[in-house]
């Protein structure tokens, strides 16, 4: 079960924003019991670059996951 302030990964391209498949948030807001979730998401320098609105179909927990983060673009 997602808790408020677990990290989650997307697991599709959340649709109307810049953010896809992969990327990694954190739950500030649970709704109605697990069926929605506020997701704040993060520059690797911690800054705030959104909180969005992710149905429970587009994430899963990163607990267990083991993977190194990384960075696809780093565009100057």
């Amino acid at each position: 079960m997602i808790k408020e302030f677990d990290r989650i990964i997307l697991i599709k391209d959340l649709l109307g924003t810049n953010f896809v498949k992969g990327d990694i948030g954190t739950v500030v807001l649970i709704y109605e019991g697990g069926k929605g979730y506020e997701v704040e998401f993060f520059a690797a320098d911690g800054t705030t670059l959104a909180v969005e609105t992710v149905q429970s179909n587009g994430l899963i927990s990163s607990k267990g996951v083991k993977k190194v983060l990384h960075i696809d673009d780093l565009a100057a």
